[in-house]
């Protein structure tokens, strides 16, 4: 009887788990919809749902009649439900926001941070979480913080963009919540596979230009990570000038061809921010020419090399790659098609432009906390009080 009523509960909170899955991947969610999705009965649904609210898991705004139907209303995260805190560093700035079970992150603090200390950067971030958080930091149950850097279990090692190298986050760490640290191209990749442009791909390769060069791989649905989490550094992979030493340490790496600082100086940019040298191809310079197509070419090259590596079934760009191969198309596709193996030249996967924008990292950090949080373990840790397997 006590391993029946333990199935039974394991159950339950994987149903619940899933339900928490499909509001965040399916903004307005009914019960209806839910009940199809998960494959179970209307009641089965409507008694996981009334459990859910009752645990302050999710809640259901008033019904609305569409047309002829029935009335529906929408399955939202319980307003005194769990917390997540999403904190977003990158090459200038910093940003700090919040989400419920929905998976939505609303920025409650940011501000510019270029050239301070890291020590000066954290304690402010930790303010900011503070404030944030007040009055409601008992419903926190995960930090995740996504970082222009290099990840080593859970440790910044080293950061080029941010001139950062073995820095600890332990700071920002708020107490009865677990906390997690990610590379922001692979918190790109992975809102890009559950949310995005690529949502629906088994194996999903996002490569972004921001700072420098990055990218990830999701695959069936979890990022690839590698054995301490410095998967995926493709910005160093060796696609750069051999004799050009990068700020990593190493000679030839990608970032210094592809990375903010020499793209701004060949395009005459006002400085290395994504805006001015977005503002600096759209200015169509002729003497820039040149300079973009080369681009182009090297992030063509470059798919092209990761794409035989990895055999995606869709390439996503984000930062300024889809400008890049925008403003200079043939060299791109050139260099695409002449990198490729010819097995694949023939069918190769879907390049497109991601979805998300400047967000992307945001929720991929927010998801990465929820992976946590909306997990059975997750969830039952956080409703045990509120009795929902009694």
């Amino acid at each position: 009887m006590a391993q029946r009523h333990s199935t039974a509960g394991q159950l339950r909170w994987a149903l619940a788990a899933d339900a928490c899955a499909l509001m965040r991947a399916t903004p307005g969610i009914t019960r209806a919809r839910l009940a199809r999705d998960l494959g179970i009965s209307t009641g089965t649904a409507a008694d996981l749902v009334t459990r859910m609210r009752q645990a302050a898991l999710l809640d259901e705004g008033e019904p609305e009649t569409h047309g002829r139907g029935r009335p529906t209303s929408v399955l939202t995260a319980h307003p005194g439900g769990p917390l997540v805190v999403a904190v977003e560093i990158t090459a200038g700035g910093w940003r700090v926001a919040t989400a419920g079970l929905d998976g939505r992150p609303t920025v409650v603090a940011g501000a510019p941070h270029r050239g301070l200390r890291p020590d000066v950067v954290l304690t402010t971030i930790r303010r900011a979480m503070a404030t944030a958080t007040r009055g409601r930091a008992e419903r926190v149950r995960a930090v995740s913080v996504v970082a222009a850097v290099t990840v080593r279990d859970g440790t910044i090692v080293q950061s080029s963009v941010l001139g950062w190298e073995q820095v600890s986050l332990s700071s920002l760490h708020m107490p009865g919540a677990v906390m997690r640290v990610t590379n922001d191209a692979t918190c790109e990749a992975l809102a890009e596979s559950r949310r995005g442009a690529s949502r629906g791909a088994r194996n999903a390769l996002h490569l972004t230009v921001l700072s420098g060069v990055g990218g990830g791989l999701v695959l069936d649905g979890e990022p690839v990570l590698g054995a301490s989490g410095l998967a995926m550094e493709i910005g160093h992979l060796p696609f750069g000038n051999p004799d050009a030493v990068c700020g990593c340490g190493a000679r030839g790496c990608w970032d210094t061809v592809l990375g903010a600082g020499p793209l701004s100086r060949r395009l005459h940019a006002e400085d290395d921010s994504a805006p001015a040298i977005e503002a600096a191809i759209a200015r169509n310079d002729p003497t820039r020419r040149a300079v973009l197509e080369a681009a182009a070419t090297s992030l063509g090259r470059g798919a092209a090399g990761l794409v035989n590596t990895m055999d995606p079934d869709v390439v996503t760009l984000g930062g300024i790659g889809p400008l890049l191969r925008s403003a200079a198309p043939l060299a791109f596709e050139r260099a695409l098609a002449g990198g490729l193996m010819r097995c694949l030249r023939d069918d190769p996967p879907r390049i497109i432009a991601g979805e998300l924008g400047s967000d992307a990292a945001l929720i991929g950090a927010t998801e990465t906390a929820l992976d946590e949080v909306a997990s059975p373990a997750g969830l039952a840790a956080w409703a045990s009080p509120a009795g929902m397997d009694r």
